[in-house]
């Protein structure tokens, strides 16, 4: 097993200094970057633990927060297990901070981050891969769309409000993205309804996206957070195939990037 490192590190951006996680195999070496965009319950134990697993498999992976305006991690105190039934505070709190992260500002932010991982002794060279949860899919769409130089691959899982009829929808920055793509829904989201998740696979096909779109049966919106009552593991182990699949092609050397299966959306 890959021995990992993980360190807290800042990233200073246009607007500030954003607190992040990094992690990466002990050897010292350069090896394929992942940014890994958080959910909405921001940076935490959980979270570093999925970028240790990620780190494992050979990447170097950043976690930023971005909600570095509102303070360092943790933004909002959470409890250990986090249950918005339980606890409606939370989401009081968050909602507003999520609000006010705005698609430039994101994407501002986005610059810095992939800058300082350019410029990481630890990450290799070219371009790197993305992950994002429910908040974070819809930065790892718009990331690869503003950014498709430095996007190779792109994953997003349980994410919310992709293809909305807003000026400013995710789903609009099809048209620059040259990354291969891969979405696991969450059945039943209503953070991310049918209408939606067709609109998205039109707007990636109609691009000539590398793409791959899935519906998980049974799993819902947040299913791949396991300190979190919407942890759902049959779902969550499939996301940790997919996405160790989406990297292994993606930073293969010397075979190049295997092409994905059929575009479609499948349960």
């Amino acid at each position: 097993m890959t021995v990992v490192q993980g360190t807290a590190v800042d990233i200073v951006t246009e607007d500030g200094t954003a607190d992040a996680y990094l992690a990466h195999p002990g050897d010292g070496a350069r090896h394929p970057a992942v940014l890994l965009y958080m959910d909405a319950f921001g940076l935490r134990p959980h979270l570093r633990a999925m970028a240790d697993r990620i780190a494992e498999a050979g990447h170097t992976v950043l976690v930023p927060n971005v909600f570095y305006r509102h303070g360092r991690t943790p933004v909002v105190e959470l409890p250990e297990f986090i249950d918005p039934s339980a606890h409606p505070e939370i989401f009081q709190q968050l909602g507003p901070i999520m609000q006010s992260l705005t698609p430039e500002l994101a994407m501002r932010d986005a610059g810095a981050y992939l800058r300082w991982l350019a410029g990481s002794p630890l990450a290799a060279e070219g371009p790197v891969a993305l992950t994002g949860y429910c908040m974070g899919a819809r930065l790892a769409l718009l990331t690869a769309g503003t950014y498709p130089e430095r996007v190779a691959a792109a994953a997003g899982f349980h994410g919310g409000r992709l293809a909305t009829e807003d000026p400013d929808s995710p789903h609009l920055v099809a048209e620059h993205i040259t990354a291969e793509l891969y979405f696991g829904h969450a059945d039943q989201d209503p953070a991310l309804p049918v209408e939606q998740i067709e609109r998205l696979e039109h707007a990636l096909t109609a691009a000539g996206v590398r793409h791959r779109c899935e519906v998980y049966p049974g799993a819902p919106h947040g299913f791949t957070q396991a300190d979190t009552a919407a942890y759902h593991q049959e779902a969550d182990e499939r996301h940790w195939a997919e996405l160790l699949e989406l990297l292994k092609r993606t930073f293969r050397p010397l075979f190049g990037v295997r092409r994905p299966r059929p575009s479609k959306i499948r349960p």
